[in-house]
Order: C-alpha cells, then sequence, then structure tokens
C-alpha cells in the first residue's frame, strides 16, 4: 500500500496572491507595448516600464501615449493598445504558463490559501483559467486596476492578514517595491522579453528569490521564504 506524504504545515504564511499575466498566463504585454511605442517611433526604455507596468489603465494609457509620441486621450490610447494586443495575440495565443497549476497544487498543499490578481477584469480571469477555479480561494481573483498595486487591499482588506502572512508572486518591479516598503514576502517572476528590464529593476530593489520558471518555486523554497517571514526577514541583507 502506498505510504502517504506528510506534509508539515508553514509557520507564518497563510496566503499566496499570484499575478495573472507575466505568472500564470505567459506575458503578452511587455511585446504589445514595446511595439506600441517603437512602430510610432518611440524609445522604449525602463523608464517607459516604470510608468506603464502595474498602473491603472488610465495613467497607464497617459504614460504610454507619451512614450509613443501620440497626443490622444487616454481612452483612444486604450482602444488601439488593445486592438493591437488582440491582433498580436491573434498570432501569439495565450497561454497557461508551464507548471502554473503544480504551482497553484503545491501552494495548496502546503496549507496557504490562493487568490489570483490582475489588472484586467475577471471575465479575463474566467476565460484563461477557470478550469483551474478549484485551485483558487474566494473570490478567486481580485482586479486591481482601481488601487495598483493592490498588496494591502488584497493582504489587508480582502483577507484580513498581516503582510508578513502573505506571500506575492509577481513579474513587476514596481509591486515588488511596495512588497519591499510594506515587509511583504516576495518572489520575482520577471518576464524574459528580450528588451525588458524587470529583472534588473527588482534586483535593484533588493529582490533576492528571483525566478525564471514556476517549477523552481518548489517547497524548499517556499518553506525558505516562510522561515524568512516567521522571522522578519522577508527583506533583510
Amino acid at each position: 500500500m502506498r505510504t502517504l506524504r506528510h506534509v508539515s504545515p508553514l509557520r507564518q504564511l497563510r496566503l499566496a496572491a499570484v499575478n495573472i499575466d507575466g505568472v500564470l498566463l505567459n506575458d503578452t504585454f511587455s511585446p504589445v507595448i514595446h511595439h506600441f511605442v517603437t512602430s510610432r517611433g518611440g524609445v522604449y526604455d525602463v523608464e517607459v516600464e516604470r510608468a506603464v507596468f502595474s498602473q491603472s489603465r488610465t495613467s497607464a494609457a497617459r504614460a504610454l501615449g507619451a512614450a509613443a509620441g501620440v497626443d490622444w486621450s487616454p481612452q483612444k490610447v486604450l482602444d488601439v493598445y488593445f486592438e493591437e494586443r488582440a491582433a498580436y495575440l491573434a498570432r501569439n495565443p495565450l497561454q497557461v504558463s508551464c507548471g502554473a497549476e503544480q504551482l497553484l497544487s503545491r501552494l495548496r498543499s502546503l496549507g496557504l490559501r490562493t487568490i489570483c490578481y490582475g489588472g484586467l477584469d475577471k471575465k479575463h480571469f474566467d476565460t484563461h483559467l477557470g478550469r483551474y477555479a478549484h485551485l483558487f480561494d474566494g473570490p478567486g481573483y481580485i482586479c486591481t486596476n482601481d488601487f495598483r498595486p493592490g498588496i494591502h487591499e488584497i493582504a489587508v482588506d480582502a483577507f484580513g492578514l498581516d503582510y508578513a502572512q502573505v506571500l506575492f508572486i509577481d513579474d513587476v518591479a514596481r509591486v515588488s517595491e511596495a512588497a519591499r516598503d510594506l515587509r511583504v514576502p516576495f518572489i520575482g517572476h520577471p518576464s524574459a522579453f528580450e528588451h525588458g528590464y524587470q529583472g534588473g529593476l527588482m534586483r535593484d530593489a533588493g529582490v533576492r528569490h528571483l525566478v525564471g520558471s514556476l517549477d523552481e518555486i518548489d517547497e524548499p523554497l517556499l518553506r525558505t521564504l516562510d522561515t524568512e517571514a516567521a522571522e522578519g526577514r522577508a527583506w533583510a541583507a
């Protein structure tokens, strides 16, 4: 008879908040933003990413239009951007990231509640991750467009937890900077996009746990983060 492996509970962490686009789904934003800017003669640099990534749609649209050199309203920028994104997705369909289901199962096996979050509405989650809904806890998905980056709102307002009890997994440095300021445990999964800057920005922010694949977020790493959080060392040097 097969013996079931006993998994000891974590000491500190209670919730894992996992970003949707760029973590659980492949990064389809960076290439489109890059093309939007450079195809109109703009310069795509680190400041563009700072101004656009993990901002509200209106703020991102203003920054994106300025970077591209177009004198459009934020709504027109958004309309054109999403048209170009739809064309990009027709050629490069969205995909669930390799190891996403296994990661979610791993988090839950360690006793963590799980939540998904991102800047698009819940229909985006339902369409692309609905078949994994059983691996998330209610409400399943939180749209953070109105309160970027959303760390306080997810940890405290939605789940009533302390900052040190919530692990965030994200691909954007702005989220890591907010996590650092609040001493929230964090794993960075920066995009491999060839023109991207998020990995370097995360290192500059002091992120110590950077992964190139979701498989790297294994039980030993999660237990390391749990120990660091329990001992107040989530962002220790």
